[in-house]
């Protein structure tokens, strides 16, 4: 009788320990909310997807196409509408790299003086920002046609010092023209998507003044471990953020609100594999998304029909 009763608080012990173990892993990885998305992502996905990029409609065209060329490992991406190019930075040895929509390498800028670049977004022509991610840095650049030295210590720079956290600082960059709005996005611990009016100062009419909005009621329901890359879309004036811990690109509202999703896990959205490590997301003027990962590889989805 003993024994039966010591089994039986053993076992007991054994599932209150799992049930402990599933609560903490569902909060970790946002399993309950993400699952509780997906159940209103099926409730309203006919009303959605009339006014969204609807990321579920969206399929693998090109899968994990090395990028040749590169010693160092590619972060972030955006779209340059003039040159119709792609923008990426490294950071062990700090580079502009451009890149033509197929994934090929057109050029090479060296930065100088930038700490640890992780972000680049296009502003208008000849004109980005890039984010020093340790030093939380917003870096004002000037790109003409040649490949000459671009220089931090001639750069227009804006430090913010927002919850300083080593090496999860600002990962992500997007812009919305209309709005003159560059969001930032914080990597993690806690996961953070700042706006940031007044930077880059285009308007030399006016005074330069700048002014951060952050919303962390917003940032809370994205259900993510992580951000790793921003775009924004003008034509519905969304958010798209992608999360690598995750494997996942959300589409945000105008809210802010999470609407759609787009799975980078085997199996979805006609993957072979697993997208491996994320960095970056950008979209160009016909809804085409792309996405670099590392080890340099390079992912093209469009939109079925």
């Amino acid at each position: 009788m003993r024994r039966l009763l010591t089994l039986k608080y053993l076992l007991g012990a054994v599932a209150l320990g799992a049930m402990i173990l599933l609560a903490v892993a569902g909060q970790e990885f946002r399993l309950f909310e993400r699952a509780w998305f997906q159940v209103q992502e099926w409730r309203h996905g006919e009303d959605w997807q009339a006014r969204s990029l609807w990321l579920p409609a969206y399929r693998v065209s090109v899968e994990a196409m090395p990028i040749e060329g590169l010693d160092d490992d590619v972060s972030a991406l955006t779209y340059d509408p003039d040159r119709n190019t792609l923008f990426t930075v490294t950071n062990n040895r700090p580079h502009i790299i451009e890149l033509s929509l197929e994934g090929k390498v057109l050029r090479r800028v060296p930065l100088l003086g930038f700490g640890d670049p992780e972000a680049i977004e296009y502003i208008s022509p000849g004109l980005y920002v890039i984010t020093d991610e340790r030093q939380q840095r917003l870096i004002k650049v000037h790109l003409d046609e040649s490949s000459t030295p671009v220089r931090a210590e001639e750069a227009d720079q804006l430090s913010l010092g927002i919850g300083l956290n080593g090496n999860k600082g600002f990962e992500g960059l997007a812009y919305d023209p209309e709005g003159k709005r560059l969001f930032v996005a914080k990597e993690r611990d806690p996961v953070r998507i700042y706006e940031v009016h007044g930077f880059p100062h285009t308007n030399l009419d006016r005074p330069f003044a700048v002014h951060v909005v952050d919303d962390p009621k917003r940032d809370a329901g994205l259900f993510v471990r992580d951000l790793s890359s921003l775009d924004f879309d003008v034509p519905t004036g969304h958010l798209l953020a992608l999360s690598d811990e995750s494997r996942l690109v959300i589409e945000l509202d105008v809210n802010g609100k999470p609407i759609s999703t787009l799975s980078l896990l085997r199996g979805n959205h006609g993957l072979k594999k697993t997208v491996p490590q994320a960095e970056g997301i950008a979209s160009d003027n016909q809804g085409n998304l792309y996405i670099v990962s590392e080890p340099n590889l390079f992912y093209v989805f469009k939109k079925e029909g």
